[in-house]
């Protein structure tokens, strides 16, 4: 009963989620097009957050605890360092309304692959072929802007978006196997991204934000450190606990629908019948791949 009871609630948390993933792909775009290095835009995720979050740091600890060291350094990392940065950085060559595809797009196929792997879960027959699709969708995209969109650099930026993907649904298998709390998992991920992967981020030199202005640096704080960091990762755990690693994950279909709209519409990027198709495509996958439409969600709904 309490799973049912909290089904509602996980729903409006992943919904809510994939719309701050996609201000987070247009808004880092805007950033690192502009006035901002990547190294830049990561301490501004990590730095403020970790600060506004230290009270919980000394309430809950920031070790995970009763979990092997792969799994441990997944959820120290995963989500609050490595995603982000993989992701920014292909931003750099690459537009927001290809990484909604190409990153949240793919997560449903990388975790179904990750629970697999990991915990031996197979999808069903309406997931398998939902997961083709949005392999299908993906590879429209890819492809396209690769070899008839003009822009040579692309597919670095697709690379990143992949591996970013990847990673992160390796973070929420973990995450869903570990039994730590969002909060508590939100705490170890800023805490550690703020002390080690901070100083990596300073000795690459790339960090003065010689070009960015005082109000460009407190609106990057305001919607990578609060928002993006904090906001969606704790909604996004919240909505993992309530519905599974795979079916949260399938949400994200919906961010490139809103990064291909927001790219369009707030950074001028070039939109394409095939872009749309494929994006298409991908949140038809998602959908199957979320087990929404199967027969027996469907019967358990009425």
């Amino acid at each position: 009963m309490a799973i049912l009871r909290n089904r509602p609630l996980g729903i409006v948390a992943a919904l809510f989620t994939v719309a701050i993933w996609a201000a987070f792909l247009v808004g880092t775009r805007y950033a690192v097009s502009g006035n901002f290095t990547v190294e830049e835009v990561l301490i501004l995720r990590l730095l403020p957050a970790a600060i506004l979050m230290f009270p919980f740091m000394l309430k809950l600890g920031v070790f995970p605890r009763s979990i092997g060291w792969v799994e441990a350094f997944f959820i120290m990392f995963g989500a609050s360092a490595i995603f982000p940065f993989l992701v920014s950085q292909g931003l750099f060559f690459a537009p927001a309304s290809d990484a909604g595809a190409l990153a949240p797009g793919m997560l449903p196929f990388w975790t179904a692959l990750a629970a697999f792997v990991l915990t031996g879960t197979k999808p069903d027959k309406s997931a398998v072929l939902g997961l083709a699709i949005i392999l299908l969708g993906a590879f429209m995209i890819g492809l396209w802007q690769s070899l008839f969109a003009g822009n040579e650099g692309a597919w670095k930026g697709y690379l990143f978006f992949l591996s970013g993907s990847g990673l992160f649904s390796i973070y929420s298998v973990f995450f869903l196997r570990s039994g730590i709390s969002p909060l508590h998992g939100l705490v170890i991920g800023l805490f550690w991204g703020a002390v080690l992967a901070v100083p990596v981020m300073l000795a690459t030199g790339n960090v003065t934000f010689s070009d960015a202005g005082w109000r460009d640096i407190a609106i990057m704080i305001l919607l990578q450190g609060v928002i993006i960091a904090i906001l969606a990762m704790v909604l996004y755990s919240y909505a993992i606990k309530q519905l599974g690693a795979q079916k949260t994950a399938a949400f994200g279909a919906l961010t490139p629908v809103l990064a291909l709209l927001g790219g369009v519409f707030f950074l001028g990027e070039s939109i394409s019948i095939v872009k749309i198709i494929g994006v298409g495509v991908v949140a038809v996958g998602v959908l199957l791949a979320s087990g929404v439409l199967s027969k027996n969600n469907l019967e358990k709904d009425n």
